[in-house]
């Protein structure tokens, strides 16, 4: 028996992710670890990240860097799991 491999790659690491590290964020592949602002380097969870052109943040960061600039403009996306 062979295993099989995955042709997923991490967007941060762009290395090969398997279905036992995998966390999928809007659709895109990446290692648990790897789930991370873009900012701080804090790591993120699914229920509690906000992203702006495919760019990963926590609350804290995109609140800091986009709502007090008033750049809300471009076109972002919020994520809270109810």
């Amino acid at each position: 028996m062979s295993f099989i491999g995955t042709q997923q790659k991490c967007k941060a690491c762009e290395k090969t992710v398997y279905p036992v590290e995998l966390l999928s964020a809007d659709g895109v592949p990446y290692h648990k670890s790897c789930f991370k602002c873009s900012h701080c380097k804090g790591t993120l969870k699914l229920g509690t990240y906000s992203s702006m052109e495919g760019v990963l943040y926590c609350k804290p960061r995109f609140e800091q860097l986009f709502k007090e600039r008033g750049n809300l403009n471009k076109n972002f996306q919020s994520h809270k799991i109810a």
